[in-house]
């Protein structure tokens, strides 16, 4: 893999110590519609703070914009706002449906764009395309709503909107002078056959919170106008805790000002404090309210009110920069060089990046992948104790109502948070982050640790060690990786720079074994090392809500719960090794605590019984339902929840388990005191002379058995990765009477026909990211211990035979033709939109999508979910670099391995 010293660094950012960052893409795409938002008696926060009321209802917690940056407390923010003479209002924030009005959930309704981003933000690109003609608001509500979860879901192009190409496509970039000196250039090209107008507002605006401090008696920042250079016009922002800043706007344009204030009059028919709210720019410019605008030319949001007239197949443009007030440098000075710079900067890192040999296709796939995931960096505010104290509760007083997240006091968060959907997904999701660490580890090694620790810090952690799941209900459960993505981000670092950061590792274990002493206690209810942590990310996978009560009473053995415990204990076990050799009496004990854990759970999930999680006749893994009279049944759902033991695979090198007092005396009690449960286990263990050792859940046997299942082109296998169910459900949808009802799981290449945890939510055979990516690491660490002398049939029934590398880089294949034009010239991820694939101004635009269909690729769900989906970057960069003998070779090779594969280092 290519390595660059300069993850963070790119552009100027590295001339200011610790400023670096301190603007960058961190103003929301949506702040309406969230929990932290909902201050409503039912909890059902969509419902509560609906977009109709986002343009006039000041925020609680945070802000939202077009294509905008802000500081990094999102003290002031800036974004775009648009009017096309025609919308019924200002086009400030992407529009999209609710849970409730989308056949198939939740689900943005715009087309934008993450172009280009260094990690420090020194550059920054970002497209939007906005009709010409109204946009169809009302329409998008109403015909989705009428849709059943078995129809397509009604997109903004089949509204057409976009006929004969009558939009603009609007480019917003940023280049930074200097940490906070900051230009801004803003294109509208008119791609339609006739001139066209367009109004561009550039909006800068104060977060509100004078009206929750002090009683709401807080004096607010202000922004007023000031005499700017000739030729331009300009305001200042004044705020008492980050500084005053300048905004100069290329040419004499008119500034609208007002307070950034809700519109009680226009939501509750109660009179405004003052005649200048949240919504006035937007009814002077659109319903031509003059007095709606504060004649005094102040405020706290302001707008520069730009009118283009653009003709057919033309572009207009503005120019802007905000800098620390006073500043010498004038608008013009160095605008060209410094685009120039930075844009020639961004081109030079992703250069480094990109494989030798690698298409100019494969390039813009990495490079868009990368750029979403930094500008999925959002502010994130949240004190829960002070949102449950205006719901009227007390961390000292028993609540008598049931108030969301009510036993999360402790949480209190202001920081920059990579999210994985900036619009569908505008909070953090635990597991997610985890992964979101391990790509972002590639193009931002400084931001990823910060992140990993992030849920970690006593702000986030729960008193009684439990990780903080997502904002709709922390209390959940998400899959316990961020060990493993700790590791991972911990070895890539000493490759890359030949530091090894142990007292991030050190930071990082010792809070781990409080959230893992959690897990042992709270989800192993029975204590026999099978787990049940509930729904575990997987949404519907299964025959039940599985984070419910069963509707027959008693509880399950999880194949995938207990397959995430021993990947828990495998890595923990290769973080205490890592840090036994320079601190052994104080690691000594915890590398045998977790070698002891995983083989009680290896052993666990070996037992062959009627009740065990394996089925020898089926040969596969499967989820057990224990009734509360005691008897078990196997659910036999052929999924990735039989798939994920192969995850819980890990190599350890040679004599690293030598070092150790009393380990190896340890292990070989352990073996000889069960023989029967271990024997397996016993034989990787020992390992060949000299050799690596193997810690896995599945012996040889066992291995070869999935791998065909997995291998199936009829079952996991498809031409863009690995299924989440088997298509053999297809034809043989699985069935569970209980109570009188029947339970059924049937594959489902695309959207879900089941409401199980969410109307978006579909685990019953689209391809994930995640799990992918697990599974390719898992076959990594398997090829490193049993090298070129196992090999299986690829795909099942072929009679081409790999070795698990190959295996592995097939994999890798699949996942990246999801977004590379075929041999046709059409990418996967866009199905049958035609503009997307044939269109010259859309087919090299990617959507990251949450999650892809099992048969032809298509992305569905979340759209921007560059989060994990932006594995496809480290994924590529591997593959593009590595040849299986120099995974083998070494371990600076095989410390490289993808999302999460050790080697043998």
């Amino acid at each position: 893999m290519t390595t660059s010293t300069k993850a963070g660094r790119a552009g100027p950012a590295g001339d200011a110590r610790g400023r670096e960052k301190l603007w960058g893409p961190y103003l929301g795409e949506r702040q309406w519609g969230t929990v932290r938002e909902d201050y409503s008696p039912g909890g059902d926060a969509w419902s509560a703070f609906p977009h109709d009321h986002a343009r006039s209802r000041a925020y609680r917690w945070g802000e939202d914009g077009l294509g905008g940056i802000c500081d990094e407390k999102q003290r002031l923010c800036f974004a775009l706002a648009l009017w096309n003479g025609r919308d019924p209002i200002l086009k400030e924030r992407a529009f999209g449906l609710t849970n409730g009005e989308g056949n198939h959930g939740e689900d943005v309704k715009e087309y934008y764009f993450y172009l280009d981003s260094t990690p420090s933000h020194s550059y920054l690109k970002y497209l939007y395309k906005y009709p010409q003609a109204a946009f169809p608001y009302n329409d998008l509500v109403t015909t989705n709503r009428n849709r059943g979860r078995h129809e397509f879901e009604y997109e903004l192009l089949d509204t057409g909107v976009f006929d004969d190409d009558r939009y603009f496509d609007v480019t917003v970039e940023y280049a930074k002078a200097s940490p906070e000196d900051v230009l801004i250039r803003i294109t509208a090209e008119n791609r339609g056959p006739d001139e066209a107008t367009l109004h561009l507002l550039p909006t800068l605006w104060f977060r509100n919170t004078w009206s929750w401090e002090d009683g709401g008696r807080a004096a607010a920042p202000r922004l007023y106008s000031i005499r700017g250079p000739a030729g331009t016009t300009a305001l200042r922002a004044d705020h008492p805790t980050l500084g005053s800043y300048d905004l100069r706007c290329g040419g004499r344009v008119p500034l609208l000002f007002t307070e950034n204030d809700t519109n009680t009059e226009r939501l509750s028919g109660t009179p405004n404090a003052s005649p200048y709210v949240k919504d006035g720019i937007g009814r002077c410019v659109v319903d031509g309210e003059k007095a709606a605008v504060n004649p005094a030319q102040e405020g706290t949001k302001a707008a520069a009110h730009y009118t283009l007239t653009v003709p057919a197949g033309g572009a207009g443009s503005v120019r802007l920069r905000l800098a620390p007030a006073g500043s010498s440098m004038p608008l013009a000075r160095d605008f060209d060089t410094v685009f120039r710079d930075r844009q020639a900067e961004a081109d030079a890192f992703y250069r480094e990046l990109t494989p030798d040999g690698a298409s100019e296709d494969e390039a813009r796939v990495l490079r868009q992948a990368l750029a979403g995931m930094l500008w999925s960096k959002q502010y994130y505010s949240f004190d829960v104790e002070n949102w449950l104290a205006e719901h009227g509760l007390d961390p000292w007083t028993a609540p008598g109502r049931a108030v969301r997240n009510g036993a999360w006091f402790h949480m209190a968060c202001d920081d920059i948070v990579s999210m994985p959907d900036t619009w569908e997904y505008p909070w953090f999701a635990a597991w997610d982050l985890a992964f979101h660490t391990v790509a972002l580890s590639v193009v931002d090694l400084a931001f990823a640790k910060e992140q990993l620790e992030l849920l970690l810090r006593d702000t986030y952690l729960h008193p009684n060690g439990q990780i903080p799941a997502y904002e709709w209900n922390f209390g959940d459960v998400n899959p316990p990786v961020h060990a493993w993505a700790a590791y991972f981000i911990y070895t890539l670092e000493e490759l890359r720079t030949g530091n090894a950061d142990r007292a991030f590792l050190d930071r990082v274990f010792q809070k781990l074994l409080t959230n893992f002493t959690w897990w042992v206690n709270r989800k192993d209810p029975s204590g026999r090392n099978l787990f049940q942590g509930g729904f575990l990310g997987l949404d519907n996978i299964g025959v039940f809500d599985r984070s419910a009560q069963l509707p027959t009473g008693g509880h399950l053995e999880q194949a995938d719960g207990t397959a995430w415990m021993a990947l828990y204990c495998q890595t923990m076990l290769q973080i205490a090794l890592e840090l036994v050799r320079h601190d052994p009496t104080g690691y000594e004990d915890h590398v045998l605590k977790f070698a002891e854990h995983f083989l009680w759970i290896a052993a666990a999930m070996d037992h062959t019984g009627g009740d065990g999680l394996w089925d020898e006749e089926d040969g596969f893994f499967y989820d057990v339902l224990r009734l509360p009279d005691g008897r078990a049944t196997r659910l036999k759902v052929r999924s990735t929840v039989g798939l994920l033991p192969l995850c819980a695979a890990t190599v350890l090198r040679p004599g690293q388990l030598a070092g150790v007092h009393g380990l190896g005396d340890r292990l070989r009690r352990f073996v000889d005191r069960h023989p029967s449960l271990a024997p397996g286990l016993a034989e990787a263990l020992a390992g060949a002379e000299g050799g690596p050792r193997l810690l896995s859940v599945v012996d040889e046997k066992r291995l070869v058995r999935v791998l065909a299942r997995l291998l199936s082109e009829d079952e996991f296998l498809s031409p863009y990765g690995i299924r989440a169910l088997s298509r053999y459900h297809a034809g043989h949808p699985y069935t569970f009477r209980a109570d009188g009802t029947e339970h059924r799981v049937g594959y489902l290449p695309a959207e879900s026909d089941s409401g199980m945890f969410g109307g978006n939510s579909n685990w019953r055979g689209p391809v994930w990211f995640p799990t992918n990516a697990l599974i390719i690491r898992g076959l990594l660490n398997l090829y490193a211990f049993h090298g070129d002398d196992l090999t299986v049939e690829c795909p099942t029934g072929s009679g081409v035979r790999m070795n698990l590398y190959q295996v592995a880089s097939e994999l890798s294949t699949r996942l990246s033709r999801l977004f590379l034009r075929d041999g046709s010239g059409r990418r996967p991820v866009y199905g049958g939109q035609r503009k997307f694939q044939d269109d010259p101004h859309w087919r090299d635009l990617l959507s990251f999508h949450e999650y892809f269909h099992g048969d032809n690729g298509a992305g569905i769900g979340a759209a921007h979910q560059t989060g994990w989906t932006g594995l496809v970057a480290p994924l590529m960069m591997l593959f593009g670099t590595l040849t299986p003998e120099q995974f083998r070779a070494g371990p600076a090779a095989r410390e490289t391995s993808g999302p999460g594969g050790e080697g043998t280092r």
